[in-house]
Order: structure tokens, then C-alpha cells, then sequence
């Protein structure tokens, strides 16, 4: 390990740094994540797979979020996680995926809770299992992960890995939306159009077209084209 971690040379700094003078942070990134530092070597892979101040190689990434997930970095074990699942800078392999998720989720990172309960809940490298998927959303969700909140209600709406409970769904539908997440903020304004709060439906939809994923907004505009309020049907333009 190196003699002078990178906490002490200010990981938040250097992160900005990486943003606005990407060239002069990579010189600290890669000496600090030769000598071993596991965060220096997380952000040298972030830099390294968007092409921050050096040419992207994802491979490259891979490598180095692998070291930093071998030296106990959690956010590390889930990006090399990510990487497994989706193909990047390496083969898709969901099964190797699974364990670096379980691994940022036992170290308590919620986005592995995440990751991982999203795998067990649909079945890819594991074997299916919603009950255990629906207590890894509580728990990110509990330790305030945004989108864990709003498939916590879901789950609850719909009895998946837990006995339906419909009337406790509408809480952390709110939860999500005021947490940012933009499928909890299309939840709950679904919850408030049916309750007949037409203005504060169409205030959350507002947020959610603004931040919603390409296939969100794909999903959600004919939902919106085809209400019988014109306040809501306005928002598809």
C-alpha cells in the first residue's frame, strides 16, 4: 500500500479535478495507483473507461477496477460488477458479475445491493430468487438508494418476494420521487392523478420527462397521450 493514501491527498478534490483538468489529475491518479492506493486505482479506471485526459480503454478499466476491488474497495467490486454484466472492457459473465455484487454488497455499498438484487429478481447468473431480491432493495433502500426505494414499493404493490401490502407502496413511492428517482416520480404521480391531484401528478411527471431514461419516456409518453386529463396530455410535447 502506498505510504500516503489517497484520502489524504483528497479524493473529492481529485475527482473534480478529473472533470475540469482530467491531464493533471492523471499524474497523481497513476502514481498513487501504482504504489497500491485502491481508490487511486477505482478513479484511474473511471478515467480510463470515459477517456478522461487519455484515450478510453475499457480494458484497461477492467484491470484497474479489479485491483481496487481486490484491495477491499467496494464501489470497485460493483463497477468490475457492472463491467461483467454489461460487457464492458470484457466478456458478458453474469455468473462473475453475481459475486462481485455480493462482495459490494456485503461491504454494505447499496448500489451492490442494487445490482445484485436486480439479478436474483430476474434470474441472470443466479438462480431466481425474489425474496431475497426484495430484502436487498430494503436494504439499500433503507439506506437511501433511490431507485431500491421505488422497487420496494413496487414489490409491495404487487406482492413480489413479499406478501403484497398495497397500502404501505405509496410511501416509498414518495420516498423514491423525493430522492430523485425518476420511475418513483412517475409512481407517485400515478398514485396522485388517481386520487384526483391533477397538479401535483403533472408537477412529478414534470421531473420525471426531465431526468427519465430514453426507454422510460418511450414507455411513458403513450400513457400520458392517452389521459383523459389535458394538463397531463400536454406534457408529451
Amino acid at each position: 500500500m502506498s505510504d500516503a493514501p489517497l484520502a489524504a491527498l483528497d479524493v473529492a478534490a481529485l475527482a473534480e479535478q478529473l472533470r475540469h483538468d482530467p491531464a493533471a489529475a492523471l499524474a497523481t491518479l497513476e502514481t498513487t495507483a501504482q504504489r497500491g492506493d485502491p481508490q487511486a486505482q477505482c478513479l484511474l479506471g473511471q478515467a480510463r473507461m470515459e477517456g478522461r485526459g487519455i484515450a478510453p480503454d475499457a480494458a484497461a478499466a477492467v484491470l484497474w477496477f479489479e485491483r481496487a476491488a481486490n484491495g477491499g474497495l467496494a464501489i470497485a467490486m460493483n463497477m468490475l460488477g457492472r463491467c461483467h454484466e454489461l460487457g464492458t472492457g470484457t466478456p458478458v459473465n453474469l455468473a462473475l458479475a453475481a459475486v462481485w455484487y455480493r462482495k459490494a454488497a456485503d461491504a454494505g455499498l447499496d448500489w451492490g445491493l442494487y445490482n445484485l438484487a436486480n439479478l436474483l429478481g430476474t434470474g441472470r447468473g443466479v438462480p431466481r430468487d425474489e425474496r431475497a431480491a426484495f430484502a436487498l432493495y430494503l436494504r439499500a433502500a433503507r439506506l437511501g438508494h433511490a431507485k431500491s426505494m421505488n422497487l420496494v414499493g413496487r414489490c409491495l404493490e404487487d406482492g413480489i418476494g413479499v406478501a403484497a401490502d398495497p397500502a404501505a407502496a405509496p410511501a416509498w413511492y414518495r420516498r423514491a420521487a423525493e430522492a430523485g428517482d425518476f420511475r418513483g416520480q412517475a409512481s407517485h404521480a400515478s398514485l396522485l392523478l388517481a386520487a384526483g391531484d391533477i397538479d401535483a401528478a403533472a408537477q412529478w411527471l414534470r421531473r420525471a420527462l426531465a431526468h427519465g431514461s430514453p426507454s422510460f419516456l418511450a414507455h411513458l409518453r403513450p400513457t400520458l397521450a392517452a389521459s383523459p386529463h389535458p394538463s397531463i396530455r400536454a406534457l408529451v410535447a
